[in-house]
This record gives structure tokens, C-alpha cells and sequence, in this order.
């Protein structure tokens, strides 16, 4: 009984043990599925507001002091202020106070004169012209401190003061003024001609007019140094000697032109309520216009005002109609259409917050979903970006200056990425399965002993080093030894089935002692030997062929340094998935059963008979994977491809011009992305983009092994 008792006791521990070490286990397993699934959410999550249309809400509705008028809205939610009209003979500084305007500063003049304001480089500024002609133009303080206020309330303190001259200049003429980074042109109407001056901002005794005759409409484009008049339905461009630079024909009636910080971009609005955008590109020096899209707007509907943001593809344009529409700047696609509460007369636009102001009133709205302005156009196909002649596929997310494009199309990323992988395949692919079928199916069983842990000890090499080693050493020496290596990576495999050709023969003919050594020292022999043939030979024959003296002519003809090209980080990353490649390919064909090897010696079939219809079909479901499995390696490396590549974003297959991964793109941008901003969502769909192809290609290479295993069993 006792004995019975201390085994159940011994049994029932055991028991314990087992069920305690199952939950620990079980647990610990649930922890780190819960952390993936955590992590794919997030992912997926953070990419998700992409596809959510923006939604404009209004907040706050403001309205005008007494007896005055808004004229411009800055961004008041950040202590910037507001410019109105009045009362009196002033123009009046408004700041919101307890969701109430209140005037803090304020410019006077006598009511003779023409006191308004304007948008300089995306800030505001205020004009006063004299009776005389006498123009200023002063900066409007952003902060209320008093030496600000001094400088805008003090009429020495203007920025530019220059002269109309007085035959010319009426206060009842109408009159427009545009300023740019260098030029400022202002044009007067009268009754039959049109003054057009322009003054030099960093020298204003610098001063050119030309008087044209007519009235017809003139578009003022300092930053690109040029007017534009349109008559007859037809733009025709000056430049500051009233040269005729270029002319575009629109061929239907012009209603209204919009155009904002660098005049990069021209906004017609038509009378078949359509908007045109033009936008200008460098033609040998001289900057012209071309068109880049349409967008239609719904019947009678016309815009009154357009106003873009400083750091997204967005254009946020009111109507009279009372909507508000907010557009992608780059593809022309209108993302979202509200109802304003009245009619606006302007519209600014300051990171998630947009303001609409008529005369008398002020509404703020705030967007939500803001990274909804990426399309699917403008993330994957071809856009006429400004200062481009043609159409293309860009990625360029910083830029010197606000108001200026961003590019962020995918096309340039998935590019790199399939470029460099797939090419990095076509290296690793001959090594890696050349190495598997030498120790699988011809070394001996000492030789492959010693030969498949040396291989797959090169698979602990940290991809960092890798990529510091061709970086730091084969990429200086790429101009001179590419060309070599490709020919050694390329005929490695052809020479290693040679000398297993003859390596059988040759170690025949040797005492038995050295013939187990022989079988290692002949392939060793044999590549060290292609080693120098490679370098020293293959150059010469390829400058014999093409007539040349050095490899200069690939940069000459790429324009991209050897050392950066496709071609030397498909070197590097061929190597780094090799042992992985190697690795599974050998136990695929080692796997095979001896017995149908020996009973295919047995009909009569040779050794490479029997490899290549016995042994390489029963391992091919082991070798797809395998080969997969590298593709998928190699498509998320990361460390190589940003230290070997230049990480120039080119939507080009050339394997000569630079790359730059999905991988190496996060890495270089993700630190650097404002948080919730529109590039750092764009980014998490890159990296959603990135798990969803490294998943399905592992699953389809776990699932088409098992299918081919079980057909190769049934077979």
C-alpha cells in the first residue's frame, strides 16, 4: 500500500508539474500572439485614416467688429490675428478673446488714401497709397509685443516704398499688386491703357514700366518674373521688357485666375463651370506654363477663393454657392464638399484648421481625417508635378520652403524594392542552389559534414555587416570589379557541375589516402581559378568587344556612380539570403529517399539522370520554398539596401540607376515624420504594404510545399 500510494503521489506531481509547465507555456505563447495582433493593429489602424474622406466641422462663428469688414484671416487658434476693415479710416488687428473679436492694433490713415492688404510669400502685409502715389508696404505683426506694433503702426517703418507716377495714378482706378520673392508688380487701370511697374524688393530705385493700351485682364506673376494677359481667350505671357515669352490657348471663356505663393501653379476658372490648373516647368531658362488637369464643378457653381496648405497636397476652395471643397492639390480630385452657413468672400487654411469669412462674419472649422487627401492616383500613378515637363512617378517628401509640393507616389519604393529583391534572387538562386546539389548528391558524406555547417554559419552574419563591408569596400571597387564579379557569380555554378565531372575521374587516379581531400581541395582550386580569370580576363575581353579603355562609359551613359547602382546591392543582398536559400534546398534534397535514387541506378538511369527527374522533383516543393522564402528575405532587408544604395527614389527598371526600398524608406523617414501628419500615415501604409507582401509570399511558399510534398507522395 505504501508503495502504491508514494507512485500515485509521484504520479500526481508529476501531473501538477506537467499542467503547470503547460499553462506557464500556453500563456506565455497567448502573450506573444496577443503582442502580434497588437502590432498588426496598430499598423493597420494608423494606415487606415488614409482611406477616411476628410470631414470639415465647424467649431466657432465669429462675427465682425462694428462698422468693419474682414480682409484677411490668419491662423487665430495659434495667437495670429485677423484682418479687418475699419471702422474708420484704419485697418484694425482682431484677436479672438473669450470666443469674441477684439481689436488690439490698428493702423491709421487719412481716408484719402487707399489703405488695404495683401499676401506676401504666405503673409500677410498691408499697402497704403497716397493721394500722390505714393505706395508702402508694410508687414503685419503675427504677436502683440510692443516693438511689432511699432513697426505697423509707424509709417517709416514699411518694408518697400516706391512711387506711381502722378499723371497716372487716381485713388478711384482700380488697381492690383502682387509681390514675389524678388519682383513686385503692380498694375493701374485706366480708362484706355494699363500701367504695369515693376520695382526691384531688394532694390527699389531698380523701377521698369511699360504702358499697355486696352484693358484686358492681366495676371500679375512676380515669382516666375512674368505678366500674363488674356485676350481673345488666349494667355500670353511677358517677361519684365514686355517680351512675348508664351501663349496658351484655352479656347472657352475665363471667368476668374487664381494663383498663390511662387506662382507655380495658375487656377482658371471658366464660364462651363470647369477649373483649369496650369502648372510651369523650365523650358531651356525660360519658365512656361502647361495645363496639368481639369476638375468640373457642379452647375453655375464658380470659385471665390482658393487658398493651399503649407505643407499637404491640399487646396481648400469656397464657392458661390456656399460649399467648401478641399482638393487634392496634385491629382485635381475633390476629397470632400460641405455647406457653409453663409456665402464666403475668403477662405485661409492653417494645419487641421481652415477659417471662411465673408464681410461680416467669421466661421472656424476644424478637418478631421486630414491624411484622406492621399488618393489612390496620387500614391500610384504618373502626375504633372510643378517645374516637371512630363508626367511621372516621384517620392520626395521634404521640400526648402512651405506651399511647395510634396510627392509621395509608391511607385518609386515597390520599384526599388521588387528591382533589388528580385535581381538579389537571380544571384542567390545559382549559388545557393549550385552549393545544395554538390554537398546533397555529390560530396561525400566527410565533405558535406564539414561544408553545410561552414555555409550556414554565414547566415549568423548580422545584414548590417554585410551592408557596412559593400559599402565601405566593394563599393569603391565596384567601377573596376563589377563587371568581374557578375562573371564569377554566374559561372560559379556552370564550374562547380564541372568539376563534379571531373573530380570523380581525377580522384580515381589518386592514392586513396588524399582521394576524401581531393573532393574538397578541386572545387576550391577550381573557383579560386575562376576568381582570376574573372578579374583579370573577362575585363579585357569585354573592353576588346566594346572598344573601351576603362568601365567610365556606365556612369557616362547612367549618370548614377557604379557604386550605387541596383547591381552592387543585388551582389550584397544576393549573398546575405544565400545560406538561407542553401540551407533549406539541401535538406530538400538530402531528404530524398535513398531507395528511389538506388532504384533509379537501377533501370539504368545515370547519376544526373537521377538528380534531375528523381531527386530535384521529389525536393521541389523543399526548394520553392526555399527559393520564397529568400524572395521574401530580401524584399524586407533593410540594413543593406540603406547603406549600399544612394536611396534615390526612381520609378525606373534600369539596373544602372539608383533605388531606394520600402524597407530603407522607413527607416530613413519614419523618425523624422510629424506624428498623425499626413506623411507619417502615408508611411505606415508603406509599411502595411511591406507585411501584407512578406506575408502572403511565406504562406503561398508554406502552402505550395505542402501541396507538392503531398502530390509527390501520392505520385
Amino acid at each position: 500500500m505504501n508503495v502504491a500510494a508514494e507512485q500515485g503521489s509521484v504520479l500526481k506531481n508529476r501531473r501538477r508539474r506537467d499542467t503547470t509547465a503547460r499553462v506557464i507555456i500556453s500563456g506565455f505563447g497567448g502573450i506573444v500572439l496577443l503582442t502580434m495582433v497588437i502590432l498588426i493593429w496598430h499598423l493597420f489602424s494608423q494606415a487606415a485614416s488614409i482611406a477616411l474622406s476628410p470631414d470639415a466641422k465647424i467649431q466657432t462663428e465669429i462675427p465682425v467688429l462694428p462698422s468693419g469688414r474682414f480682409l484677411y484671416v490668419g491662423d487665430m487658434d495659434s495667437g495670429q490675428a485677423a484682418i479687418v476693415e475699419g471702422p474708420g479710416c484704419r485697418l484694425s488687428l482682431a484677436r479672438i478673446d473669450a470666443n469674441t473679436l477684439s481689436a488690439r492694433q490698428s493702423i491709421r490713415r487719412p481716408c484719402s488714401h487707399t489703405l488695404t492688404s495683401l499676401q506676401v510669400q504666405g503673409l500677410p502685409y498691408a499697402v497704403d497709397i497716397s493721394t500722390s502715389g505714393q505706395v508702402r508696404l508694410l508687414p503685419v505683426p503675427t504677436v502683440g509685443t510692443a516693438q511689432v506694433v511699432a513697426s505697423f503702426t509707424n509709417p517709416l517703418a514699411s518694408e518697400l516704398s516706391f512711387a506711381i507716377p502722378e499723371s497716372v495714378w487716381e485713388s478711384q482706378l482700380h488697381w492690383e499688386l502682387s509681390v514675389g520673392e524678388q519682383w513686385l508688380i503692380m498694375i493701374v487701370n485706366s480708362a484706355d491703357s494699363q500701367l504695369i511697374q515693376w520695382v526691384n524688393r531688394q532694390d527699389p530705385a531698380r523701377i521698369i514700366r511699360h504702358t499697355l493700351p486696352g484693358t484686358a485682364k492681366i495676371v500679375l506673376l512676380p515669382d516666375s518674373k512674368q505678366v500674363a494677359q488674356i485676350k481673345n481667350n488666349t494667355l500670353i505671357f511677358y517677361n519684365e521688357k514686355l517680351e512675348p515669352l508664351n501663349q496658351i490657348a484655352l479656347n472657352k471663356p475665363v471667368e476668374q485666375i487664381f494663383t498663390f505663393v511662387k506662382n507655380r501653379s495658375l487656377f482658371i476658372a471658366h464660364s462651363d463651370n470647369t477649373i483649369s490648373r496650369y502648372t510651369v516647368y523650365n523650358d531651356k531658362g525660360t519658365l512656361k506654363y502647361q495645363l496639368a488637369y481639369g476638375l468640373t464643378l457642379r452647375d453655375k457653381e464658380q470659385p471665390v477663393a482658393i487658398y493651399p496648405h503649407a505643407s499637404v497636397n491640399g487646396l481648400a476652395v469656397v464657392t458661390n454657392q456656399q460649399q467648401l471643397l478641399l482638393i487634392n492639390r496634385v491629382s485635381g480630385e475633390i476629397v470632400e464638399r460641405g455647406k457653409l452657413p453663409f456665402q464666403p468672400t475668403g477662405v485661409s487654411w492653417f494645419d487641421n484648421r481652415v477659417y471662411v469669412f465673408s464681410d461680416d462674419v467669421m466661421s472656424k472649422l476644424r478637418v478631421e481625417h486630414m491624411a484622406g487627401l492621399s488618393t489612390a492616383d496620387s500614391l500610384l500613378t504618373e502626375q504633372l508635378y510643378e517645374g516637371y515637363r512630363e508626367p511621372d512617378q516621384l517620392w520626395q517628401t521634404t521640400s526648402a520652403t512651405d506651399y511647395q509640393e510634396t510627392k509621395m507616389n509608391l511607385m518609386p519604393l515597390l520599384i526599388g524594392s521588387f528591382k533589388a529583391s528580385g535581381l538579389a534572387l537571380l544571384i542567390a538562386i545559382p549559388l545557393a542552389l549550385g552549393a545544395a546539389v554538390y554537398t546533397a548528391y555529390f560530396a561525400r558524406p566527410k565533405v558535406r559534414d564539414n561544408m553545410k555547417p561552414a555555409i550556414e554559419m554565414l547566415e549568423a552574419i548580422p545584414s548590417v555587416l554585410i551592408g557596412f563591408i559593400a559599402a565601405i569596400w566593394l563599393a569603391p571597387l565596384a567601377e573596376r570589379f563589377l563587371f568581374s564579379f557578375a562573371v564569377f557569380l554566374f559561372t560559379v555554378p556552370f564550374s562547380l557541375l564541372l568539376i563534379a565531372f571531373i573530380q570523380h575521374k581525377v580522384a580515381r587516379n589518386l592514392p586513396s589516402r588524399v582521394r576524401n581531400v581531393a573532393e574538397l581541395v578541386l572545387p576550391v582550386l577550381g573557383i579560386v581559378g575562376l576568381g582570376y580569370i574573372s578579374i583579370e580576363w573577362a575585363p579585357q575581353l569585354l573592353f576588346y568587344i566594346l572598344e573601351v579603355n576603362d568601365f567610365d562609359f556606365i556612369t557616362d551613359a547612367t549618370g548614377v556612380p557604379v557604386g550605387k547602382t541596383t547591381i552592387l546591392v543585388a551582389i550584397a543582398l544576393g549573398f546575405a539570403i544565400s545560406p538561407s536559400i542553401y540551407s533549406l534546398a539541401e535538406d530538400a534534397i538530402s531528404g530524398v529517399p535513398a531507395s528511389l535514387r538506388q532504384a533509379s541506378y537501377a533501370l539504368g538511369a545515370t547519376r544526373l539522370q537521377t538528380l534531375r527527374r528523381v531527386v530535384l522533383r521529389v525536393a521541389f516543393p523543399g526548394i520553392m520554398a526555399a527559393v520564397m522564402l529568400g524572395f521574401g528575405r530580401a524584399f524586407g532587408e533593410t540594413m543593406i539596401v540603406l547603406m549600399v544604395t544612394g536611396n534615390t527614389p526612381i520609378a525606373d527598371w534600369d539596373l544602372f540607376a539608383g533605388l531606394r526600398a520600402l524597407t530603407a524608406n522607413l527607416a530613413i523617414e519614419l523618425p523624422e515624420a510629424e506624428l498623425n501628419s499626413m506623411h507619417y500615415k502615408v508611411l505606415f501604409l508603406t509599411a502595411c504594404v511591406l507585411f501584407t507582401f512578406t506575408f502572403v509570399v511565406n504562406t503561398l511558399a508554406e502552402l505550395l510545399r505542402q501541396r507538392l510534398r503531398r502530390n509527390a507522395s501520392y505520385g
